[in-house]
């Protein structure tokens, strides 16, 4: 009979509700439909789990929202990153560290606009009321990787480049383990990223361009090849490849995508190589974690 929980929180402006959609794409939550008229406009987000729950001891948190999440380092490096592309200054005042709580378990506390906050929080034990899985970790140390970079479309590859490095500098890599190519194009990414893959000097290598729809099928005819050579290098060698390149329509949804408002997926490019490399590690050590 019950449908489903929504929880309205009111933005004072159309500034403060766009900042806020921002953060929590950012964040990772799947959007809903949105509505938009004369009177106002709203934006919702869906998570695949929904809970209302009363409590009536004392809890080390202090908004009336938590959000739970399967890698709260992920979610964290994610909040602080929408900080730092939005240049708000007041960082440590609205971003708590994470802390560790009485019921085994992992939380932060997060004011994306004065008045908003929320927890984020996770299990300690990442096998609880999951089955058993082996994941990858998102540590880098030790890890070599190479990022082929397209020039093409600069403004928007060099974004991505620096997600990239940012999260593989943050995630424990090294400088030194980092080697970065520049290509031409889309088109030269995997022609580069199979001799580097071929040579296996690399753990695993960051695909990053940018490709944005003109008046011909020439957009169509070089994604296609580009998205094959890319996992057709990953299948036959082995070596995890992180797809990175952005197919946009326009300009500003490159840009949206390269750190405006949707996050960077340099960033989320390199956080997944990070982890594949972590999971082929267990996988040869048969699954251990």
């Amino acid at each position: 009979m019950i449908k489903g929980v929504s929880f309205l929180r009111p933005a004072l402006s159309s500034a403060v509700h766009d900042r806020l959609a921002s953060f929590f794409a950012a964040l990772g939550f799947a959007e809903g439909k949105g509505w938009k008229d004369g009177a106002g406009q709203g934006s919702s987000f869906l998570a695949p789990l929904g809970n209302l729950e009363f409590v009536q001891r004392g809890m080390p948190w202090t908004a009336d929202i938590l959000i739970e999440v399967t890698s709260l380092d992920a979610a964290y490096q994610a909040a602080a990153t929408w900080f730092r592309v939005h240049k708000l200054d007041d960082l440590p005042t609205r971003l708590s560290p994470i802390t560790e709580t009485h019921w085994k378990s992992r939380i932060f506390t997060v004011e994306p606009e004065p008045g908003y906050r929320f927890s984020v929080w996770a299990w300690a034990d990442p096998l609880k009321g999951k089955p058993v899985a082996v994941e990858g970790d998102l540590a880098a140390n030790g890890m070599k990787f190479a990022v082929v970079v397209a020039r093409w479309n600069a403004v928007i590859t060099d974004r991505l480049l620096e997600g990239a490095l940012d999260a593989l500098l943050r995630s424990g890599a090294s400088r030194e383990s980092i080697q970065i190519v520049r290509v031409p194009g889309a088109w030269e990414v995997p022609g580069a990223a199979r001799t580097l893959a071929n040579q296996r000097s690399v753990d695993a290598i960051i695909a990053l361009g940018c490709l944005l729809r003109g008046e011909t099928a020439h957009y169509e005819a070089i994604y296609n090849e580009v998205a094959r050579g890319i996992g057709q290098s990953q299948q036959e060698t082995g070596v995890p490849h992180a797809f990175g390149v952005l197919t946009c329509e326009t300009l500003e949804q490159a840009l949206n995508r390269a750190g405006i408002k949707a996050g960077n997926k340099g960033f989320e490019a390199a956080l997944a190589a990070i982890e594949m490399v972590s999971v082929q590690r267990k996988l040869r050590q048969g699954g251990a974690a």
